[in-house]
């Protein structure tokens, strides 16, 4: 997802190594002419200087795609929460950390609808019952969709993406099973939760405000 949205890039040090050159060759390969994923690829040259560029990472499927690599044989469920970094715009509703929820879920017969139901089993144990998904875009899954929540004050808020892995993704890791993919703003989540009408509002030191909370 190198040109969804920007990151922030590390001077000192400023390239980190690649280890698995057989994994990125294949990646490579997939990069420019789709390799054997069915697709034709995104028809560039892959510089592997460009991937070698250390970044704060913008989300957190970098651990999950790492986390496959390693538990290939279904099923394989993986969560993690984490913070994450991207240059935005600080406002009510925008921050430039954040933390993510990062899951994954893979056996041999899952479905779209079996994503949407995890999304639906996550929001409704949170007590946040109005939700509503929208069809997205996301490089690495397809189909792909949009999560809102309804906050009282403010009105809708996305606050995930999902899909299921592209065989872009998933092949050259070796793997062939359908894997479940999404990826949660906490702190947005928190906002509906919480009632807050500003993401600021997670970081107050205001002891009233804490003590209520």
């Amino acid at each position: 997802a190198r040109e969804i949205h920007d990151s922030y890039h590390l001077i000192d040090p400023q390239f980190g190594k690649i280890k698995d050159k057989q994994l990125a060759n294949k990646i490579r390969k997939t990069h420019e002419n789709g390799w054997i994923t069915g697709s034709k690829g995104w028809q560039y040259h892959w510089d592997p200087n460009i991937a070698k560029r250390l970044v704060l990472r913008t989300q957190t499927t970098a651990v999950s795609v790492r986390y496959l690599l390693q538990h290939k044989e279904p099923p394989v469920k993986m969560f993690c929460i984490s913070r994450v970094f991207r240059p935005d715009i600080l406002d009510a509703k925008h921050a430039m950390e954040f933390f993510h929820f990062d899951g994954i879920v893979m056996d041999s017969n899952l479905t779209f609808r079996n994503l949407l139901g995890i999304l639906g089993e996550i929001t409704r144990s949170l007590n946040i019952d109005k939700i509503e998904f929208k069809p997205g875009y996301f490089p690495f899954t397809e189909p792909s969709v949009e999560v809102f929540a309804h906050h009282p004050k403010i009105g809708w808020l996305e606050v995930a993406g999902a899909g299921l892995f592209r065989p872009e993704v998933t092949k050259p890791l070796g793997i062939e099973d359908p894997v479940l993919a999404w990826g949660i703003g906490v702190d947005r989540l928190a906002m509906v939760k919480l009632g807050l009408d500003d993401i600021r509002m997670l970081h107050s030191k205001r002891l009233d405000f804490l003590r209520e909370r």
